[in-house]
């Protein structure tokens, strides 16, 4: 950051009184600019014990496979965020949805939520980032193809816990060297 957002006039990489890390200060105006982590937010989506996923259309990772996911947007809950980004990127819709999996990863200043979802209807379309929209059985699920690692841990956890027919929630900080994000 070079400019303030607030006057335009520079910014300096300081640590503010009563603070403890560096922060954009403006010279001007002496705003104090946060840099806060991006909110990921999406879904497992499941229809008749099949796992819908996405090809990307878009970079990073342009031709893999995903859950429908992306970056929550103001004034939406995680929850509305993700049923979006599943009508975005896959044409479906889901009313009812259990938080799932929380992924906390500060190397690259991210969390993840995602929800299990179970779809309204089997109907899916490819939406503008998505190259195609298929379901998958577990048996299927392109494994090598996956866009990201926490797609990769999802999953798995997914059919473990649907082996046992329970879900928990789950909350971690994995650590994923070379993560592309989001």
């Amino acid at each position: 950051m070079k400019f303030c957002s607030d006057c335009g006039a520079h910014v300096e990489l300081r640590i503010p009184e009563d603070d403890d890390r560096p922060r954009f200060v403006c010279l001007a105006c002496h705003v104090i600019h946060y840099q806060n982590p991006k909110v990921i937010v999406g879904a497992l989506p499941t229809w008749q014990g099949r796992i819908l996923l996405c090809k990307r259309a878009i970079e990073p990772r342009l031709g893999k496979w995903t859950l429908p996911a992306g970056f929550m947007e103001n004034a939406e809950t995680t929850l509305q965020g993700a049923m979006r980004e599943t009508l975005e990127e896959a044409g479906a819709v889901f009313t009812k949805a259990q938080l799932y999996r929380v992924f906390d990863i500060p190397s690259i200043n991210q969390v993840y939520i995602f929800y299990r979802a179970e779809l309204d209807s089997p109907h899916f379309e490819a939406g503008i980032e998505s190259l195609e929209v298929a379901f998958f059985d577990e048996a299927d699920i392109p494994w090598q193809q996956l866009a990201f690692p926490v797609m990769t841990d999802i999953l798995k956890e997914y059919f473990s816990d649907r082996a046992g027919n329970k879900f928990p929630v789950r909350s971690s900080e994995p650590n994923y060297s070379g993560f592309i994000a989001e």
